[in-house]
This record gives structure tokens, sequence and C-alpha cells, in this order.
């Protein structure tokens, strides 16, 4: 029988509805580690959510109830968003940064010195504290205090941040750190020299849900065959490319019916002469959402940065296969790992990928059979909970054995 847990989850801001891969990802942790009989709480910020102002407690500082887990809620420390944002603009572009800029960047991030204090006073009392994901103010200052006890979730990507110097002087030292895919293993291993254990464990998924193609197209009055987009609306998910290849598609392949449905957040403007070809729902209901799964050709994940991807497993879950972008290790590895579907690199690859689609029903629904089976097997929670409960058994022998 496992051994039960109390741990924090240490995040910049918590909340039910807080939209994002990373802070879904946590909700789901926390909400099934605290129902299989671990005491979680979440040590967190007064911030509401990652586009606010991060100057400003939107929440009351203190302790909450949130679904049955415990949050604690501390003040952010202000901040000069203008040093901030000029080193964090020279990130974003690829360039060196000082080892100075380094610590004005995480200085100037968001951070809460009383959650830090919380931290360094309390820390006897939780067996872990896991931080997610890598890139924060909270994630930092907070492993620092306590690292032979931090469980680091980091959710790397290859990008500038990760390659910043000041974050090796907290992570190499981590007790344990967890992976959502293998190549996100392999890239933090070439970039750091961690002495603590290691895991992929990946992200957990509800497995349990139906989607109804026929529904979604009678309520959104949908009867051509689509490619489906599902997320955050803007460039950093590369949907803007998607769009221009699917515009080149409909103008060089005269295909009158394949529409391209965008659903999620966020707003991207369509060409004027693609707008009957290319429809944006917006925010859709759970329901809707599988239900659009099920409904399409394939779905498509252009994104050239991603740890893991929901809408992959729940498009896999569906029974449809899946196109990637070839630079995203983590996607294109998911996608020939299993068979699940295919990969592009420029618009030829595009092209080819969605005339296969059209082309071949019986592999695609292979694909999507493919997927379906790797997910359940996988990333099914009840698998997630037991692979964090052998990690934390782990941790907690080679502690007693460095006592």
């Amino acid at each position: 029988m496992d051994k039960n847990y109390k741990i924090a989850f240490v995040v910049p801001w918590y909340g039910e509805k807080i939209p994002g891969g990373a802070e879904m990802e946590t909700r789901g942790i926390i909400s099934h580690l605290n129902s299989s009989g671990d005491e979680v709480e979440v040590l967190t910020t007064c911030v509401k959510e990652f586009s606010s102002n991060w100057n400003t407690d939107y929440y009351r500082p203190g302790k909450y109830i949130v679904n049955g887990v415990t949050v604690r809620r501390f003040r952010v420390r202000k901040r000069n968003t203008d040093d901030f944002d000029l080193i964090n603009a020279k990130l974003m572009k690829d360039l060196s940064v000082t080892e100075e800029e380094e610590q004005i960047y995480m200085r100037e991030m968001i951070n809460s010195p009383s959650l830090y204090q919380f931290i360094r006073e309390r820390r006897e009392g939780y067996d872990f504290f896991v931080f997610i994901p890598y890139m924060f103010g909270t994630t930092y200052y907070g492993i620092l205090e306590c690292q032979d006890k931090a469980v680091l979730i980091p959710c790397f990507h290859d990008e500038s941040y990760i390659y910043l110097d000041i974050y090796k002087h907290a992570f190499n030292n981590c007790a344990g750190i967890v992976y959502l895919s293998l190549p996100e293993y392999k890239l933090a291993n070439e970039v750091f020299h961690f002495d603590g254990q290691q895991m992929v464990i990946g992200g957990g998924v509800d497995t349990d849900f139906l989607g109804n193609g026929e529904n979604f197209r009678a309520k959104f009055h949908i009867n051509d065959p689509f490619i489906l987009y599902a997320g955050r609306k803007d460039s950093g998910k590369n949907v803007d490319q998607l769009i221009t290849y699917f515009c080149e598609y409909k103008k060089r392949t005269l295909n009158k019916r394949l529409k391209l449905i965008l659903i999620g957040g966020g707003s991207i403007t369509i060409p004027k002469d693609y707008q009957s070809d290319i429809l944006d729902l917006g925010f859709v209901t759970t329901q809707d959402k599988y239900d659009a799964y099920a409904a399409a050709l394939a779905l498509c994940q252009p994104s050239p940065h991603e740890s893991f991807s929901l809408v992959i497993m729940e498009s896999w879950l569906s029974g449809r296969p899946v196109l990637v972008n070839e630079h995203c290790d983590v996607t294109k590895n998911f996608v020939t790992t299993v068979n699940g579907g295919l990969y592009f690199d420029n618009y030829w690859d595009f092209e080819g990928c969605i005339d296969y689609f059209i082309n071949h029903d019986l592999e695609c629904s292979i694909m999507g059979e493919n997927g379906h089976r790797y997910v359940k097997e996988n990333f099914d929670w009840n698998v997630i909970v037991r692979k964090y409960h052998a990690f934390f058994a782990s941790l907690i022998r080679e502690r007693e054995r460095s006592i």
C-alpha cells in the first residue's frame, strides 16, 4: 500500500479557471494526489494569473479552501517592470545577457518574500515542496529555501531562458526532477548536471470522456471535413503559420469543402478571403471540445515549444490522428513513438499530410487507435499517481540513507 505524504505545491498563481497547460497540469496533479490520500497544500501569490499585473495582489493574503485543497496566498513584492521587460525582450530575441542582467531578471520577476519565509520556517512540516514550472521567481527562490525537499516539475522547452546560468544554482541540487516527456529529460540533461533523482512521469489525462462528432456538427452547423486547432491563439503557439499554410492549401488544391476550426482563448486575424473556410469558435464547453475532436479529420498542434500536449492526448482518446511540428521534439516523439499521426517542417510537408488524412480513412483510424491505447496505458491519472508515489518513496529512501 502506498505511503501518503504531506506535500506543498509552490506555484506563481493558482485558481480553478486559469488557462494554460502548466496550470491545468498542476490542478490535475494536486487534485488526484489529494484524492489518493496525500495531504496536499498550495503555496502561491495573491496574483490572479499569468496575464495579470504582477505588482497587484488580486486576492487577500491568507488561507483559502479551493475544491477541498488548502491554498495559502502571499503578497507579491513590488517590482521594477521596466528593468524586467528590458532584459526579457533580449531573451525573447535569443540575445545573450550578462550575469548581472540574469540577477535583475530574477529579482524583478514575480516574487513573494513572505512566501519564501513561510517555506524557510515551516519546511520541517512537509515531506516535499513541489515547484512548477521552472521559469518564475517563486520556483527559483523557493527552491533555495528547501533544496533537500524540493521536487521540480520544470516544463522545460528549448528556449533562451533554460540556458540562464542562474537556474543551475538552484536546480542542480534539487532532491528530484519530474519530466513530462523523454525529450524534455534529454534536453534538461544537456543543459544541467543534476545531483538529485530524475524520472519521466508524463502528464495526467482524464481518459473516461466520450466525444460525439455528430453532436458537434449539428450544434455548430458544420457538415464539411475539417482540421481542428484547440488551444490559445497566439503567435507563440504558431497558429499564424497554421492559418497561412491552410490558406495556401485552399488556394493550391481548390478543395472547396475542407475547413479549419479554431477553438480556445485569444484572438487572431483571419484573412478576409478565407473567413468562410476558417471558423473561430472561441471558448467552447468541455464536452463541445471532446465532440470537436471526434468530428475532426485530424488535430493540428503546430507549436514548436511543448513539454507535453494535452490536446494531442485528448485527440487520440477520441480516436483521431494528429499533425505536429517537426521542430517540436516532444510532440514529434509522441507521434513517432506510437504511429499516431504525421509531422511537417514546411508548407509542402503540410500539404502532403493533409492530403494523406483526406485520402486514408482506415490509416487515420489506426493512428487514432494507436494513440488511444498509448494514452490509457501511460497517462491515465491512476497510472500517474502511482508513478508519483513510487518517486516520492524513492526520494524518502535516499534521504534516509544520507542521514
